[in-house]
């Protein structure tokens, strides 16, 4: 498992972690997530969601390394997208991992 959990267990203490994706989503829209974190396993329909929402709002997609069952093991809840709302955890989780590339083509068709 990814060494990644016990940071994202720390954001989670101080409260600067959103789970779930209508959470994510609204920390998106309204400014409070600093970078967005998906699982290995989420499916591409909601990963295309959340890649909109990110491309619209500015905000950098990572591929947080980790699957579902691997986030549940460590913070108790299944989901398969987190956002970090705080700046020095969003940089300090997203050391090393793979971003998501963002085409914004993909949601405009002509």
């Amino acid at each position: 498992m990814n060494n990644k959990i016990g940071l994202v267990t720390m954001c989670r203490k101080a409260g600067k972690l959103v789970m779930g994706m209508d959470m994510v989503k609204d920390a998106c829209n309204t400014g409070k997530a600093c970078a967005v974190f998906a699982a290995t396993d989420f499916s591409p329909k909601s990963l295309k969601e959340i890649k909109f929402n990110c491309y619209k709002n500015g905000i950098k997609l990572y591929s947080l390394g980790m699957t579902m069952d691997d986030i549940h093991f460590g913070l108790g809840k299944r989901t398969g997208v987190i956002a970090i709302c705080e700046g020095g955890f969003a940089k300090a989780c997203a050391k090393g991992l793979e971003e998501i590339p963002i085409d914004e083509n993909e949601f405009y068709s002509i």
